[in-house]
């Protein structure tokens, strides 16, 4: 099963469109997970259309329409893995042992806000992603997503994906 990871479109504000790159991976995965701030309607219903399996979140940059339509935190059961997704998990420090105790029934939480890819491991065995942001780099040296595939209960193949400069 194959898997897309993205999160902080902030579409219309930081770009105009989702990046060419990003669509085109669209049809290829199973499940696509959305951690928040779509700032706008028209990317949900865009990513409901192409998407097989949408998991998405809202954000603290997502408005009552988004925030009618998507839950603060999603649940998912995905080839033996139990996925959550949030979009704010506080500060980096003290991260994984935070999210370990608010997330305990999970095997992987996607999650976002901070536009800042993240991959560890917690203690308790929980797999923390942050696939940063495809519109909106900030800080960081490029735009990112993810892509990762679930396998007889194992999460494999966790890649981030670098977006060329627009």
């Amino acid at each position: 099963m194959r898997l897309l990871l993205l999160s902080d479109t902030h579409l219309p504000k930081r770009a105009k469109v989702l990046p060419a790159p990003l669509l085109a991976e669209l049809p290829r995965a199973d499940v696509v997970f959305h951690a928040g701030d779509w700032v706008d309607t028209a990317t949900l219903d865009l990513l409901e259309r192409l998407s097989r399996r949408l998991v998405g979140v809202h954000g603290n940059n997502d408005g009552p329409a988004l925030r009618a339509r998507l839950p603060e935190v999603a649940y998912a059961e995905l080839g033996g893995l139990r996925f959550a997704v949030v979009h704010e998990t506080g500060p980096a420090q003290g991260r994984e042992a935070r999210c370990a105790a608010r997330f305990p029934d999970a095997d992987v939480l996607v999650f976002g806000h901070s536009h800042i890819p993240w991959d560890t491991t917690a203690p308790t065995g929980l797999r923390l992603l942050n696939p940063g942001s495809p519109t909106d780099r900030r800080r960081q040296p490029h735009c990112t997503y993810m892509t990762a595939t679930v396998e007889d209960g194992r999460l494999d193949d966790v890649l981030l994906h670098r977006l060329p400069p627009r």
